[in-house]
């Protein structure tokens, strides 16, 4: 995957520099996408998430350091998008999408291996809408940044199962809201607009389940709470 991204970023930054010639030579490209008040497009992209910990006293040890160790992995992403035109300068966009996560959470708490370690996989369908500014065009360049409120869905919450950490399964909450930031760089091309763009998500609420009363406080109970951070990368496509 990080070979497949470098070579997408390598073969754009060729074309992209190909496109700056003399003043005399520059051509403009698809200048008619900026006059649309409605269009559309796909991306695709690698994310990376993680949890923002809040321990319980049973979670941190005598130096006051989070039992709770997180191996965060490569996941990917692909949505759709939708723009409509405000301003000159100002859009209001809608970017529905899938995000396929998986990390594995080590409790120091617990000596046993097996105990000790939870497989976690998330699966969000995500519905962001997004107020994006952007620049003026520079040649066939122009910058954006976006903002917006989303809701997500985990498909793999688990939050409804009787199984808990007793029995191997960690559970979080199915819906979830979050704000999301966003920064870029649009490229025309002769035939389309490409734009590599990197986005933080931020959770709002506490996604964590608590585990079944009488089960032992080593996993969820020496949580208050978890809240899911990301950083997208995308390319997306118009």
């Amino acid at each position: 995957m990080k070979n497949f991204l470098a070579i997408i970023l390598f073969s754009l930054a060729l074309n992209s520099f190909a496109q700056f010639r003399p003043n005399s030579e520059k051509t403009w490209h698809r200048e008619e996408f900026d006059d649309r008040q409605f269009s559309w497009g796909y991306y695709l992209g690698t994310n990376l998430m993680s949890f923002k910990v809040l321990p319980n006293d049973n979670g941190v040890n005598e130096q006051g350091m989070i039992y709770l160790r997180q191996e965060n992995k490569l996941g990917f992403s692909v949505g759709l998008m939708g723009k409509m035109k405000l301003h000159d300068h100002i859009d209001l966009k809608l970017e529905p999408g899938v995000h396929f996560a998986e990390k594995n959470l080590y409790f120091g708490n617990i000596a046993s291996e097996v105990d000790s370690v939870r497989e976690v996989k998330s699966t969000y369908i995500d519905i962001p809408l997004f107020l994006k500014v952007h620049g003026d065009r520079w040649v066939n360049t122009r910058p954006y940044i976006q903002g917006g409120l989303g809701y997500m869905v985990n498909l793999q919450s688990n939050e409804k199962k009787e199984d808990d950490n007793k029995d191997d399964m960690f559970r979080m909450k199915t819906h979830n809201f979050n704000w999301q930031f966003e920064m870029g760089v649009e490229i025309y091309f002769s035939k389309f607009k490409l734009t590599p763009a990197l986005k933080g998500i931020f959770m709002f609420n506490n996604e964590l389940v608590q585990d079944n009363p009488g089960t032992n406080p080593q996993w969820a109970g020496s949580l208050k709470s978890i809240s899911t951070r990301g950083v997208f990368f995308s390319l997306k496509f118009e």
